[in-house]
């Protein structure tokens, strides 16, 4: 049955996963929703696809269920009984040579016990740790970076083989600039009322221990897990969120880039869209930072100034195919690769082991992925199809003996794919979302806000969806929707 669609029209620029958040959270209370992408297709950085008949996820693969928004909205367009624990979530760190197992114990590679790491960092790394409880406090401030903060608590050589890879692998990006405020929330608030790190971590520790139980596996077989998938990629998410937006009367538009806003006193907004206007009561952007910068400058010049400062980071994905009869055996989901090592490849995930569904999908085949690139190293990224395939076969058969040809190979591109979350990014959010929240019916969602993982898109894109839904007022049903 089609929700009441009879509201105020809402215009949402960008066809991301939060975009498509927005917009299902927008039509579902009753609002008219028309939904505009740039580009030829939904999803953002999510995408399935295929790899010599295997179906693979060519962007993001996971879902953090330790928070509920992706979950939920997986499960209200109907993907719940598609969702999926991982096969396995033992991982390891590809470091001096040798693939050592992920130690247990940590906080984003931050650990509370210094023999966990002694198989991992080097005698006097592991030493270097047990200083923490000789030093005096820290005083931190509003905010900090995390590398640096750590580093100067357990020494240079646990950032630079634990935090560095995994924070790596969620922003592209430097662990000596990430704001340990936006990226490890828990632990900054922890550290501040601790006299030292190591207690710091082990409190995050035990208020995850004495959490309730998730939620987001209950029933279903899923158990507590940390990520889940979906069969088929969590690359399919965003189709069944677009089916569901069109069922219940939104409307969406691809191609469709939207190249300036103006103020109207009748119906509140004017969205240019190529050669067509679009009147709208109110308007959600959700793109990235620089779009977004530009289409509110006219409006809202202190917020636009701000977000043209949010750098990006690229990154490709090299995805590969191999018979399973040539694999060496590998053990667990994949590995890290600390950067101070000097390899290209910053991560390898074993896709065939950790998701049951690529192994339904070809038994016969044994699929894994790399990734190259954080932020600065867009020469790596622009490298071509075949030297980054080249590169990564390379670091694969040092770290794991891997000798065999592909049988097939696909390169997937996310240039400026990942905002930067530097010390005082939190400070930034707070000062474009006052400047545009004085702007009558606008507001901003997505990655470069509130963290790049699918369920903070998602709860950003709900935050903007309810502001609007709170200050909006019914008009008459006939106006704000000519094309």
């Amino acid at each position: 049955m089609n929700a009441d669609t009879t509201g105020p029209h809402v215009v949402v620029a960008g066809g991301g996963i939060a975009g498509l958040a927005a917009a299902h959270r927008l039509v579902l209370a009753g609002h008219r929703v028309t939904l505009l992408e740039a580009g030829p297709r939904l999803g953002g950085k999510l995408l399935a696809g295929e790899i010599a008949g295997a179906p693979v996820d060519l962007g993001a693969e996971s879902l953090l269920a330790r928070r509920p928004e992706a979950v939920d909205l997986a499960r209200a367009v109907g993907l719940g009984d598609r969702l999926q624990a991982p096969g396995t979530t033992t991982a390891s760190v590809w470091s001096r040579g040798a693939l050592v197992p992920m130690p247990k114990g940590h906080v984003m590679g931050v650990p509370g016990d210094a023999r966990a790491v002694e198989g991992l960092l080097s005698a006097e790394g592991v030493r270097r740790i047990g200083l923490d409880a000789e030093l005096p406090p820290t005083e931190l401030g509003e905010d900090t970076a995390i590398g640096a903060y750590v580093a100067a608590r357990m020494g240079h050589e646990v950032v630079d083989r634990l935090v560095e890879p995994l924070l790596g692998g969620v922003y592209a990006g430097d662990a000596y600039r990430i704001s340990m405020k936006a990226a490890v929330p828990a632990l900054f608030a922890a550290a501040r009322g601790h006299r030292t790190l190591t207690d710091a971590v082990r409190a995050v520790q035990r208020a995850g221990a004495a959490a309730p139980a998730d939620a987001a596996g209950a029933g279903t077989g899923l158990g507590g897990s940390v990520f889940l998938g979906v069969d088929g990629g969590v690359g399919t998410l965003p189709g069944a969120v677009a089916d569901a937006i069109r069922a219940a009367g939104g409307e969406i538009v691809t191609d469709a880039p939207v190249t300036a806003l103006r103020r109207t006193a009748a119906t509140g907004w004017q969205v240019v869209c190529g050669d067509r206007v679009l009147s709208a009561d109110a308007v959600v952007l959700a793109t990235p930072a620089g779009p977004a910068a530009r289409l509110i400058a006219p409006h809202a010049p202190a917020a636009a100034a701000e977000l043209d400062d949010v750098a990006y980071a690229s990154m490709a994905l090299v995805t590969l195919a191999f018979r399973r009869t040539d694999m060496p055996a590998l053990a667990g989901s994949g590995f890290l690769v600390p950067p101070v090592d000097g390899h290209t490849i910053k991560a390898s995930t074993f896709s065939s082991q950790k998701w049951r569904w690529v192994t339904d999908g070809a038994p016969d085949l044994f699929v894994l992925r790399t990734s190259v690139g954080r932020h600065g190293e867009e020469d790596q990224v622009r490298r071509d199809d075949a030297d980054l395939v080249a590169a990564s076969l390379k670091d694969l058969g040092a770290a794991t003996g891997l000798a065999a040809r592909p049988v097939a190979t696909a390169v997937t591109r996310w240039t400026g794919g990942l905002p930067q979350y530097p010390v005082g990014h939190l400070d930034r959010v707070a000062r474009v979302r006052e400047a545009v929240a004085a702007v009558p019916g606008l507001r901003v969602a997505g990655a470069a806000y509130d963290g790049v993982g699918i369920p903070a898109c998602i709860a950003s894109a709900h935050r903007a969806a309810d502001e609007i839904i709170a200050t909006s007022k019914r008009t008459d049903p006939g106006a704000g929707h000519s094309l």
